[in-house]
C-alpha cells in the first residue's frame, strides 16, 4: 500500500463510525424517556376519567332512584353497560385483528364470581343505600373502601401492613361512627349507613381480587366478562325493570342508560387499566377524590348537601384514608463514608 493510499483512506475509515455512535449515544435515552412519560400520562388520565365518572354515578343513582327500585336500576344499568363494553371489545377486535382471549377453568370461575360481586351485589347495595341517604353521605361511606383495600392487599397481596394503615383505619371508622350518629334520627337512616358500608366492603373485596386476576387476564376482557356475569345475576329483576320503565320519566330512564355507558362501561375499563399498572392500595387511594366531587355535584344538580356533622365525619374518613393509603416519603440514602486513606 502506498503512502498516498494510506493518507486518503485511513482518516475517512476512522471517522465514519464516530458519527452514528455519537448520535446514538445522544438520542438513545430519549425514546425511552418519552415512552415512560406517555405511559405515566395514560395512567393519570385513566384515573381522572374513573374518578369523574364514578362521582357522577352517585348523582345518577340518586336521581333515577326516585323512579326505579334498586334491583331494576341495577339491571338497567348493567344491560346498558354490557352493550357498551361489548362495543368497546368489538372495536378493539376490529382494530387489532386479535380475538379476545377468554379465561378458562378456575380463572374463569373467579372472574365470574368477581363480576357478580362487583357489578351485581355492589350496585344493589349502593342503589339501596341511596334510597335512604343523599348522594354525598353515601359517597363518604363508600369511600372507606380504600382503607379496606389496603388491609386486604396487606393480607393477600403482600403490599405491606404499616402502622400508618392501622392509624388511618381507626380514623376512617371513627368518621363512619360520626356519620352514623348524625343520621341516626330514624331506622331508615341507620339502614342506609349499613348499606353504604356493605357497598364499601364489596368494593374493597372486588378491587383486591381484581388486582390478583389481572395477572391472568387483560383488564378489558375481565371487565367485559364480569359485567356480563353481573347482568345475568340481576335477571331476576327483569319484571321489576319492565314495571318501572313505563311510568318513569324519560330523564330517569336516560340516567339509567348513561350510568351503564359512562360509570360502568367506560369507567370500569379505565379503572382496570389503572389498576393493572398501580398497586391495589395506591389505585384505591386515588378514589378519595370522589366524595368531595359528589358533594359538589349533589349541591349543584340535586340541591342536596349533607349535614355539617356528616361533612365533619366524612372529612375524618378522608383523613384516615389519606393516612392509610398515600405513599410515605422515604428519606434519601446517606452518602457512603470515604474509606481510610482516601483509597477507592
Amino acid at each position: 500500500m502506498t503512502a498516498r493510499e494510506t493518507r486518503t483512506t485511513t482518516p475517512v475509515d476512522a471517522s465514519r463510525p464516530a458519527v452514528p455512535a455519537a448520535t446514538s449515544a445522544r438520542s438513545g435515552p430519549l425514546p425511552a424517556r418519552g415512552s415512560a412519560r406517555r405511559a405515566a400520562f395514560s395512567v393519570v388520565l385513566a384515573v381522572a376519567v374513573t374518578v369523574l365518572l364514578w362521582a357522577s354515578a352517585f348523582i345518577g343513582v340518586r336521581a333515577a332512584g326516585h323512579d326505579y327500585e334498586p334491583g331494576s336500576l341495577a339491571l338497567g344499568r348493567q344491560l346498558a353497560g354490557s352493550v357498551g363494553l361489548t362495543a368497546i371489545v368489538a372495536v378493539r377486535w376490529l382494530r387489532s385483528g386479535a380475538r379476545p382471549v377468554l379465561p378458562r377453568g378456575r380463572v374463569l370461575v373467579a372472574v365470574l364470581a368477581w363480576g357478580v360481586g362487583w357489578f351485581s351485589l355492589y350496585n344493589l347495595a349502593l342503589n339501596a343505600a341511596e334510597q335512604h341517604l343523599d348522594a354525598g353521605t353515601t359517597a363518604l361511606l363508600v369511600n372507606v373502601a380504600p382503607v379496606l383495600v389496603a388491609v386486604l392487599a396487606g393480607l393477600l397481596l403482600g403490599e405491606g401492613f404499616p402502622r400508618r394503615l392501622l392509624v388511618g383505619m381507626a380514623a376512617a371508622f371513627a368518621g363512619v361512627a360520626v356519620i352514623a350518629t348524625a343520621t341516626s334520627s330514624g331506622e331508615r337512616d341507620v339502614l342506609g349507613v349499613a348499606l353504604g358500608l356493605a357497598a364499601a366492603v364489596l368494593y374493597a373485596g372486588a378491587a383486591t381480587s381484581q388486582k390478583r386476576l389481572l395477572a391472568r387476564v387483560d383488564a378489558l376482557t375481565m371487565t367485559w366478562v364480569g359485567c356480563l356475569a353481573g347482568t345475568v345475576a340481576l335477571l331476576p329483576f327483569a319484571s321489576a325493570l319492565a314495571a318501572d320503565v313505563g311510568p318513569a320519566p324519560a330523564s330517569s330512564t336516560w340516567a339509567v342508560v348513561l350510568l351503564g355507558l359512562g360509570p360502568t362501561a367506560v369507567a370500569f375499563t379505565t379503572w382496570g387499566y389503572a389498576l393493572s399498572r398501580l398497586s391495589a392500595g395506591r389505585a384505591a387511594a386515588t378514589t378519595y377524590l370522589v366524595p368531595p366531587i359528589v358533594v359538589m355535584l349533589s349541591w349543584l344538580v340535586l340541591a342536596e348537601v349533607p349535614a355539617v356533622v356528616t361533612l365533619a365525619g366524612g372529612a375524618l374518613c378522608l383523613a384516615g384514608v389519606a393516612v392509610a393509603t398515600l405513599p410515605r416519603r422515604r428519606p434519601a440514602p446517606a452518602a457512603p463514608a470515604a474509606p481510610p486513606g482516601g483509597s477507592p
